[in-house]
């Protein structure tokens, strides 16, 4: 078939005009750029219309070159015209997306508040820091070992008693007391060492307002050369005169294996004595069981209960309310 110069006019007319339509027309960049490679690819439409020029007179193929330019040159303005119309309307539409009204209400957030034990916690060991103290934790999940034995309690001592222990298999038990923290921290550190430590603790108590089976305690343990009582019950005074404040405050005589002698600390609270830590001075045993030498070293330990703490300083009259998910108490701290 025979081409002429003519038909390839007509087809580069037809074909600037129905591309520039469908390019204005285009409400995409993938659009737009499918229409790019489907005019002006090299297997595109004008690609095809040119293959014809070799069938052309020598002297019409310049004209034709030249009209065949101006219309690829044409299509690639119109492409980059609508690709920057494209882009800024992209540009538009993601700005009033992410517009903020300043004049629409605000969404309400309730603010957090810390729970009655947790800032107990942290207040008793503030105090305690202060005091030189270094912050000690250990495994809940516990060793007859670790909670008894290394504490100067073995398996036949009547003591044991006073602890209704929760049993596991395989020689565990969940911990009765956080005085096991003092064991493993002395096993890995030398003397002398001021140590505090948090935990949750765990009896087979019956659940009342005033005992729980699943407590906390904060215990300290104090070691160094020529430590004594005296500086037990200075530390003691220290530690009631900041949380409480100026009150009485008297020791009596008790009974703790793993000190010797041991003491109940109480303080005048509202006109009554209330009971508020058990310590002494750490039994000899307890300093052998670690590898320290009692004729050279000597210490103190206390221990308390962080509930009592709170529900005295928060006035609370039951101790499960600690416990519960009441958000009408726990909003009140």
């Amino acid at each position: 078939m025979t081409v002429t110069s003519t038909d390839l006019e007509t087809q580069l007319s037809e074909l600037q005009q129905q591309a520039t339509a469908e390019i204005a027309a285009a409400d995409s960049l993938e659009a737009l750029e499918s229409f790019r490679v489907g005019y002006l690819g090299k297997k595109g439409q004008l690609s095809k219309i040119l293959g014809g020029m070799g069938k052309l007179d020598a002297s019409d193929r310049p004209r034709i070159g030249k009209l065949a330019n101006e219309v690829k040159t044409a299509l690639q303005t119109a492409l980059e015209t609508k690709r920057d119309d494209l882009q800024a309307a992209a540009i538009r539409a993601q700005l009033e997306a992410e517009t903020l009204d300043v004049t629409m209400p605000g969404v309400v957030r309730p603010q957090g508040r810390r729970h009655p034990l947790n800032s107990t916690i942290d207040r008793i060991l503030d105090i305690f820091v202060g005091l030189g103290y270094t912050v000690a934790t250990g495994p809940e999940i516990e060793t007859d070992y670790y909670n008894f034995e290394a504490l100067n309690t073995p398996a036949d001592h009547p003591a044991r008693d006073m602890q209704d222990t929760f049993y596991l298999p395989g020689d565990r038990l969940l911990r009765t007391h956080t005085s096991s923290v003092q064991i493993r921290y002395m096993e890995q550190h030398e003397p002398p060492m001021r140590v505090v430590a948090p935990g949750r603790v765990y009896r087979r108590d019956t659940v009342d307002s005033t005992h729980s089976a699943v407590f906390h305690q904060i215990e300290l343990l104090a070691i160094d050369k020529g430590i004594t009582f005296t500086d037990l019950k200075g530390t003691v005074r220290e530690f009631v005169r900041q949380i409480f404040g100026d009150v009485e405050i008297r020791f009596r005589p008790s009974y703790f294996p793993f000190t010797e002698p041991s003491a109940e600390v109480d303080v005048k609270w509202k006109g009554s004595w209330l009971e508020v830590l058990g310590c002494g001075t750490v039994d000899p045993n307890v300093l052998k069981a670690v590898g320290y030498d009692p004729e050279v070293y000597t210490g103190f330990a206390a221990g308390l209960g962080v509930e009592r703490f709170a529900m005295v300083l928060h006035q609370m009259d039951d101790i499960r309310r600690l416990y519960g998910s009441d958000l009408r108490f726990l909003r009140q701290f």
